[in-house]
């Protein structure tokens, strides 16, 4: 366990967090008020990867949060930048609503990219990229979660397709958004402090919190979204704290 101590800048996942679908949680944007008048740099990260970005800032507006756009941080655009940044040949398999924002798939391709195809992924397209993965290329992928909250329950997440091409190439994808630790260090080099200077509120057990204190960061777990019974008495992963929900986390941050 990590101990909290007057952080100077705070990390907030998004799905589960601050909103449920097309829906705020209760509380959460009056919360999100409090926390940004504190004066606290704030950063949104997010591994979803359905939704362009500038659809994504537009629709949290709508909720009523109070946010920038250069204060969200989402897995695609880390794959997008890796991608540049190693000038790579991607083939993009991702959901066709983010098709614009990552660009062309080369003919050619030297990498497959993977992001979360919902119901777009089929048998042809999983086993066009098992095949190129069998020809040597290396897999990278936006995210391995196993499942996300929707308004109507759980649902099943990229990680199951991520996994099933490992284990049937042999190979390891090389993960852009949590719980890798670039993810979070792009966050912190953005705001320019050390892990230990942050603190992020996540209701993934594994990606969100697991993840930031691997890299360092004190991670506190909130009972909303993908949150399960006995999350918070994990033998291995312990969060920092534990609250019913961002209110109640942010009462805490700001006592």
């Amino acid at each position: 366990m990590m101990p909290i101590t007057s952080p100077k800048a705070v990390l907030i996942d998004l799905a589960g967090v601050l909103h449920t679908g097309d829906d705020a949680l209760p509380g959460a944007v009056r919360a999100l008020d409090r926390l940004r008048a504190s004066g606290l740099p704030l950063r949104f990260l997010t591994n979803t990867t359905r939704t362009p970005s500038a659809i994504l800032f537009a629709k949290l507006q709508r909720m009523g949060f109070t946010l920038a756009a250069s204060e969200i941080q989402t897995a695609a655009l880390a794959a997008r930048t890796l991608v540049r940044s190693r000038a790579l040949r991607p083939l993009w398999l991702v959901h066709p609503d983010i098709a614009d924002e990552m660009g062309k798939s080369d003919d050619y391709p030297d990498i497959v990219v993977l992001g979360d195809m919902g119901t777009y992924f089929t048998y042809p397209i999983l086993n066009h990229a098992f095949r190129l993965l069998m020809q040597g290329l290396p897999l990278m992928a936006m995210a391995r979660n196993r499942y996300f909250m929707e308004p109507d329950g759980l649902s099943l997440d990229m990680g199951a397709f991520v996994a099933g091409l490992e284990y049937s190439a042999g190979v390891k994808a090389e993960i852009t958004g949590k719980p890798a630790p670039a993810f979070f260090a792009a966050a912190l080099s953005e705001l320019g402090i050390g892990p230990a200077d942050a603190v992020l509120i996540g209701d993934d057990l594994a990606d969100d919190i697991g993840g930031a204190q691997a890299a360092g960061i004190p991670g506190i777990l909130v009972r909303t979204g993908k949150y399960r019974a006995g999350d918070d008495r994990h033998p291995e992963i312990r969060p920092a704290a534990v609250y019913d929900d961002f209110a109640t986390a942010v009462d805490a941050l700001l006592a």
